[in-house]
């Protein structure tokens, strides 16, 4: 028999790159899944740290190896001082996502660091980690993980949009989960804020300032991705291959490449999320740009969107990730084939037993 109770950290870092999300969650099991989010933090990376993630997709495979070892000890560094600082001693697992540097599943190869065995010697607690890897073994996206703890912890909303560096929304389609990538969001919009000198767009106020570019929009919604069927996903490639050299090639204002990119943003999800009088649920930093999310209404009149509170806001991905954790020690699926393509559904994940 499995036990109905499970006290896990969760840990994810996103390709917004806005530091490490940590969260302490208890999740219970009797008739149907509930949490709590007791303690949460995002610890932001150093300068030092910013300017190797990003530049890591360029790395050699020698340089990754390396940049590996010393990712896995800064995470088990961040992982243990929160266990300290927060006096956390009952702790069934550790469950964390790692940061993704390659994501090609097209050629069957993912890569997330800081999912290396020495985190666990490093933290002292049993590690649940590198989640992505098997499903694209079994000829999947390897995203979106998200959908099963959609489906079994928000079952109340027809859709689920997380707004983070990517757009993604998971939602129930002929008794299938479905889910997938929609498209870039915070790595386009914090690129051009920070062109401004800000860290990111506050509430959409850059962005609102500026105006539409049709031509430029048309372009963006042209892009072949958009017309592609899902299983899909998206990476920090498609960023660099796609939209940065078409909205480099506009000599127009910084915060007309905000507004125009907000537009587009709005559109593709309004053209997913389409159900009239739905209700729909929006986590991630996104939640945040008061101009994106007006802008959503606009093109959804009848949809109710659903904004929670700050912590399953800013920390969804992180319970999420616990919760996939808490799935695999419990050997029950927790990644879909219906969402990712892959060939069975299945438990993914690597378990780092606490050494005793």
């Amino acid at each position: 028999m499995f036990k109905e109770n499970y006290n896990v950290i969760g840990v994810m870092s996103g390709t917004s790159l806005d530091g490490v999300d940590l969260a302490y969650i208890k999740f219970n099991h009797s008739e149907y899944w509930t949490f709590e989010i007791f303690q949460s933090e995002t610890v932001s990376y150093s300068e030092e740290w910013l300017n190797k993630l990003k530049n890591a997709i360029h790395f050699s495979h020698s340089e990754l190896e390396e940049l590996n070892i010393s990712y896995t000890k800064l995470l088990a560094s961040i992982i243990s001082e929160f266990i300290s600082k927060h006096n956390l001693t009952e702790i069934d697992a550790v469950c964390s996502h790692g940061h993704t540097i390659l994501h090609q599943p097209q050629n069957g190869f993912t890569l997330q660091i800081g999912n290396l065995p020495i985190i666990r010697d490093l933290v002292n607690q049993t590690i649940v980690c590198d989640f992505r890897v098997q499903d694209v073994q079994f000829g999947g996206q390897g995203a979106p993980l998200v959908p099963i703890g959609d489906e079994l912890l928000f079952s109340e909303y027809d859709y689920c949009l997380n707004l983070g560096g990517f757009s993604n929304v998971s939602f129930n389609e002929n008794e299938n989960r479905i889910a997938f990538d929609i498209s870039p969001v915070n790595t386009v919009l914090n690129f051009y804020a920070n062109e401004l000198g800000f860290p990111y767009d506050d509430a959409g106020n850059l962005a609102k300032a500026g105006n539409v570019n049709q031509d430029l929009l048309q372009q963006l919604n042209d892009l072949d991705f958009y017309k592609a069927p899902y299983p899909k996903s998206l990476g920090m490639e498609f960023v660099n291959a796609e939209i940065f050299p078409l909205m480099h090639s506009f000599s127009i204002d910084v915060k007309d490449k905000l507004r125009t990119f907000v537009e587009h943003i709005a559109i593709q999800i309004a053209k997913i999320c389409s159900k009239p009088n739905s209700k729909l649920f929006i986590t991630g930093g996104g939640a945040y740009n008061r101009f994106l999310i007006e802008r959503l209404r606009n093109y959804l009149p009848t949809t109710e969107v659903v904004i929670p509170d700050d912590k399953t806001i800013q920390f969804k991905e992180a319970l999420i990730f616990g919760f996939l954790g808490v799935l695999k020690l419990r050997n029950e699926i927790n990644v879909l084939s219906s969402v990712t393509g892959a060939s069975k559904n299945h438990s993914s994940g690597v378990v780092f037993n606490r050494m005793l």
